[in-house]
């Protein structure tokens, strides 16, 4: 319990970054400009802890879709930001600011990928709710739909990714 603590109080400021990054999950926002990849990979670069990247980005994600509801893909979203983390954490000590441009856009594609595959898998067609076939046509339409989103994610990935970094940056720069 005591090592718990020592590393909450530790990363107090980089949590504080985490929670007002998902928070800003709830509040309105053009489709896909979210924080969540930013979060998995900045969690990664904070934390150096895999498990605790993971459990922040569980635990915010949890938090935040308790607010704006559960929904039908929710496992591949969730199955993309762990993997996210995971890699990013292997890569944890090479985030800078000239490759976290490179890091937001692998993320992005990362996410698009998995998570759209979940729409395609469940046979959810989000705008018109009709299946989508299941063969690789299908699959196609479904990556092909998306990509007008793929924008905005790659957008609020970057903005949030460097937000997050030059923050931590700058108060540690500050108060160390």
């Amino acid at each position: 319990m005591n090592k718990l603590y020592s590393t909450l109080q530790k990363n107090s400021f980089s949590i504080g970054i985490i929670l007002i990054l998902s928070l800003s999950r709830i509040m309105p926002h053009p489709p896909n400009f979210t924080p969540i990849i930013g979060i998995a990979i900045m969690s990664a670069f904070f934390f150096r802890n895999l498990y605790v990247a993971l459990s922040i980005i569980l635990i915010s994600m949890l938090v935040t879709d308790a607010f704006i509801g559960f929904y039908t893909n929710i496992i591949f979203v969730y199955l993309s930001l762990f993997l996210i983390t995971t890699i990013f954490y292997k890569f944890a000590k090479k985030i800078n600011l000239k490759n976290l441009l490179i890091f937001s856009f692998a993320g992005s594609v990362i996410f698009f990928l998995i998570s759209n595959f979940g729409v395609w898998a469940l046979g959810n067609h989000g705008l018109q709710n009709i299946p989508y076939e299941k063969n690789l046509i299908g699959l196609f339409e479904c990556y092909l739909l998306a990509i007008p989103f793929f924008g905005n994610t790659l957008v609020s990935t970057i903005v949030f990714s460097y937000s997050a970094y030059l923050a931590n940056f700058y108060f540690y720069k500050k108060f160390s």
